[in-house]
């Protein structure tokens, strides 16, 4: 008897596993996946020594600024998105 009931629900059972289809998760804007903003040039023959300097470090504090604010918010996306489908 158990074995016509387990055999009965089995059907159901799968059933209700394969409903759903896939899960979805929702694509990120496209503001988030833009590439950081160019960095600055110097479009002179000659320039002062600590005016290259000063220019070269905002350059830098610009793109590792940007770079790990990027870098941080898609590995973030990514593993979000791997749970969600996951589950």
């Amino acid at each position: 008897m158990k074995t016509l009931l387990t055999l009965a629900i089995i059907p159901f059972l799968a059933g209700c596993i394969t409903i759903g289809g896939k899960p979805t998760f929702p694509d990120a804007p496209e503001q988030l996946l833009m590439k950081c903003e160019e960095l600055e040039t110097i479009n002179k023959s000659s320039i002062l020594l600590s005016e290259l300097m000063k220019t070269v470090a905002r350059n830098y504090n610009r793109y590792h600024e940007c770079a790990t604010q990027i870098e941080s918010w898609q590995e973030w996306y990514t593993k979000q998105r791997k749970n969600a489908l996951k589950n």
